[in-house]
């Protein structure tokens, strides 16, 4: 959380949020950045992904050489405009689903009961219909930001 506010990070100037991305992304020299999808119901969703794009700009000698846009389950598909998800990369995610199962446990607070898009058969259903769409059991998916190959 890095001590800023929750949901209220549109309270901050943005170069606040940009410079704690820049410091961890300094210190880590990550390859790969996953962030929110830019148009996300949350607010602090929106700001994170421009602050993390922000923040990983392509400088020469950066580390970063990927990032990508994950879908939030009742945040992503309830956005009223702008850019919606359209995934580009798939990972196959179903030999994970028990472990993604437990991990919703410590996110029990902000889970609801079905047919909640935040519940856990909700967020199961979506990872099967994903999946589905490209041949696989259960998998994520990501809209590619940008990605350098080399």
């Amino acid at each position: 959380m890095l001590g800023l506010p929750d949901n209220r990070l549109d309270t901050l100037p943005l170069l606040d949020v940009i410079k704690h991305i820049e410091a961890i992304v300094e210190a880590v020299m990550p390859e790969i950045i996953y962030t929110h999808h830019a148009g996300d119901l949350n607010v602090d969703h929106r700001i994170v992904h421009q602050a993390a794009v922000t923040a990983c700009r392509p400088l020469p000698g950066s580390s970063v050489r990927a990032i990508y846009a994950f879908e939030t389950v009742s945040n992503t598909e309830w956005q009223s405009g702008g850019d919606p998800f359209r995934p580009q990369r798939w990972v196959d995610i179903e030999p994970f689903l028990e472990s993604k199962r437990r991990a919703l446990e410590a996110y029990a607070a902000e889970m609801r009961p079905f047919p909640h898009a935040r519940s856990r058969e909700a967020v199961e259903a979506r990872a099967r219909v994903r999946g589905a769409a490209v041949g696989l059991a259960a998998a994520e998916c990501f809209m590619v930001v940008r990605e350098v190959v080399r």
